[in-house]
């Protein structure tokens, strides 16, 4: 495993464990002991999965100490208000069964995400979290927000794959020191990317799969990532790719799969807006 320094000194593992759509807390549950006993040390969740308290069932029961973990979870857009995330972190720490986060982002850049910061700044400063960060800032929001906030995030979780690779958004973090964090690494597979002829044939040069292929990739540009599975063997081989590096020729090949879009989700959809903010996870 390779780890990336944060820009407050925080070390966190290149590549975790995402639990988005597993809802069933039993399914959740074991999910999490299966990629702990894997090898993962990083595990990603948020309040708005629903399934915190089945990840802390497992951070609990999977025989890991506390501090080999790195567990981040997510301020939903319904609490996304100074007060609204103090309740929410306390919240988290009590679903999850910490005393401690070591990444807290926001989900999404709405609602007031600014006092939402603010709360998660002060603690940050009290240790109740060891790293903040955003999720799902395009690159003049996140511009925007670094030149008015006291702490930078330290992490940027956005959506990055062969597809969408977002070269504007890596530079922009890299100005203000902040860490790539990909989901949807294997863009909910569309283009037919665990089968994809360009990322097929470089892997047979390694003796590596077409996802172990696009997982490299992106770690080599210096992303973190998060793939989901609930199979352990998928989450073995998820994890197997710390043996090899591409080359710059792959990465030129890789490069031009970009077609510039998400075609996931669309964050200037007012449709979508509507839906996110009308999503409540809790009375």
């Amino acid at each position: 495993m390779e780890y990336a320094v944060l820009n407050n000194g925080v070390k966190m593992p290149m590549e975790g464990f995402g639990v988005f759509q597993i809802p069933d807390p039993a399914e959740c549950e074991q999910a999490v002991l299966d990629a702990v006993a894997s090898g993962y040390r990083m595990i990603d969740t948020a309040a708005s999965y629903m399934n915190e308290e089945a990840v802390g069932k497992a951070i609990a029961n999977c025989g890991v100490p506390r501090e080999e973990l790195f567990i981040t979870t997510k301020l939903w857009v319904q609490d996304a208000s100074y007060e609204g995330a103090k309740a929410a972190i306390d919240r988290s720490l009590k679903n999850l069964g910490l005393q401690y986060l070591d990444l807290y982002l926001i989900h999404q850049a709405m609602g007031d995400y600014a006092g939402a910061y603010r709360a998660m700044e002060e603690a940050y400063q009290e240790g109740k979290i060891r790293a903040i960060g955003v999720c799902n800032f395009y690159p003049h929001r996140l511009a925007d927000f670094c030149e008015t906030v006291d702490v930078i995030p330290a992490v940027n979780q956005v959506e990055l794959h062969p597809f969408f690779q977002q070269p504007e958004a890596l530079a922009v973090m890299k100005e203000y020191g902040i860490q790539p964090e990909a989901w949807g690494p294997f863009a909910e597979g569309k283009h037919g990317i665990f089968t994809h002829p360009v990322l097929t044939a470089i892997g047979q040069k390694y003796g590596k799969s077409a996802a172990q292929v696009a997982l490299r990739w992106n770690v080599d540009r210096g992303v973190a990532v998060i793939p989901k599975s609930v199979h352990k063997e998928r989450m073995e081989q998820n994890l197997d790719i710390w043996d090899f590096r591409l080359s710059e020729e792959d990465m030129a090949e890789i490069a031009k799969l970009d077609i510039g879009h998400s075609e996931i989700i669309d964050h200037t959809s007012v449709k979508l807006m509507q839906m996110l903010h009308r999503r409540k996870i809790h009375d």
